[in-house]
């Protein structure tokens, strides 16, 4: 049986660039939201004139589409996705650009007539609004309000719920911004961590979950949690996911 050392040690080497789980295979799992996001991302993607995919990380998700618009652009705030996102969309002659999360869109008004985006960190609802032609659509997944709060709350003691992140909340920045909304989904989806490694690798990749996350400062409470995995099995957590899609008029 391997020890609780060797395990972080583990979870402490595996990279973190880009957004490939394909790591946490057998070590993790992660129930999927019923809509689909890749499936309506290639829907939407396949009927596009010009698209821009935000903070799209390594461009691991908008990769996976058959049929590329034949104008599509990306932005990603973090070097080393953006050299990850370059490579892996250079098959579809992308423009790849480093934004900040929190910038202005450095794209014509009246661009493009998709605008898509999983998990973003930020969302400037006025800028998807200015690059989107009348009548184009924004389609996001997002990580809705408390998501994995359970493993929060295990490494930190119990935390406040970011009110931010709540449908409604989305729904009000997006209608401030002159977007209607026409579809609005929420999910909560089982978690589970089979092995410490698993949790450490996912706090240091997933980085909001633990702001400051290092293991030699939480190495008492990844014990404690290595622990009970070994004596009752699985960590659950939930992760809470929002589809939210939204047009210009």
């Amino acid at each position: 049986m391997r020890t609780f050392e060797d395990l972080v040690a583990e979870g402490e080497a595996v990279p973190t660039e880009g957004w490939d789980f394909s790591w946490f295979t057998g070590r993790a799992t992660e129930q999927r939201p019923s809509w689909g996001y890749a499936r309506l991302l290639a829907d939407r993607m396949a009927k596009a004139e010009a698209a821009l995919d935000l903070q799209t990380g390594g461009g691991e998700v908008l990769a996976t589409i058959p049929v590329a618009p034949p104008v599509l652009a990306a932005t990603e705030s973090w070097p080393p996705n953006l050299d990850i996102a370059r490579r892996t969309l250079a098959k579809f002659g992308a423009d790849v650009r480093q934004v900040d999360d929190a910038a202005d869109l450095p794209f014509p008004s009246d661009h493009f007539d998709l605008v898509v985006s999983r998990h973003p960190v930020r969302v400037r609802w006025d800028e998807v609004h200015r690059v989107l032609r009348p009548g184009g659509a924004y389609l996001s997944q997002e990580v809705g309000a408390g998501s994995v709060r359970e493993l929060t709350d295990v490494m930190m003691g119990p935390q406040p719920v970011n009110p931010s992140r709540s449908p409604m909340v989305l729904v009000a920045q997006a209608e401030e911004a002159g977007l209607e909304v026409v579809d609005l989904r929420q999910e909560a989806l089982r978690m589970e961590f089979h092995d410490i490694a698993a949790v450490v690798h996912f706090l240091r990749k997933v980085i909001w979950t633990v702001p400051g996350f290092t293991v030699d400062a939480y190495r008492d409470r990844l014990a404690r949690l290595h622990d009970f995995i070994e004596r009752h099995g699985p960590f659950v957590a939930h992760s809470q996911r929002i589809l939210i899609e939204a047009v210009k008029h």
